[in-house]
């Protein structure tokens, strides 16, 4: 599958595509296959993300997996720049008990343009299954202004 590498201050970061749509986000990603327009605008999208000119991606997905499982990324992808939700808002929601909704924003594919990072527990942070975990999760949440629900 196409990606293309970004040079973030979270990391380099790989966006992959597949048939049209971006399927896929990595730590350490590698610039492989054809560069396709879609990948030239999801990497300016991610440097404009990156240099805090850009709030909420505009870009074509597509999640893998159970309807459950993109329910969740809708909800996640709708949640505003520097706000947050809950396991349990996104449950509510749903309809669902708080774990299958935690595993579900666990297994996002498409995490930073999908925002998993702005899912806190009930009690804390939560998890984050980016390259660098919690330390990664938080400075995604900085970088967004959400900071002071850290304190």
């Amino acid at each position: 599958m196409p990606m293309i590498a970004v040079d973030t201050r979270f990391g380099r970061l790989g966006i992959e595509e597949t048939d049209g749509a971006i399927t896929r986000l990595v730590w350490d990603g590698r610039d492989a296959g054809r560069e396709t327009p879609l990948l030239k605008e999801a990497a300016a999208q991610m440097r404009a993300y990156d240099q805090g000119q850009l709030q909420q991606f505009d870009l074509p997905y597509a999640v893998t997996g159970s309807e459950f499982q993109r329910q969740v990324c809708e909800i996640m992808f709708a949640i505003p720049f520097g706000e947050t939700l809950t396991y349990g808002d996104i449950a509510k929601q749903l309809g669902q008990p708080a774990q299958p909704v935690g595993q579900a924003c666990g297994a996002n594919p498409i995490p930073v343009i999908i925002p998993c990072h702005r899912v806190l527990s009930a009690t804390g942070l939560g998890g984050f299954s980016g390259d660098g975990g919690i330390e990664t999760k938080v400075a995604l949440l900085r970088h967004e202004g959400a900071a002071s629900l850290l304190i």
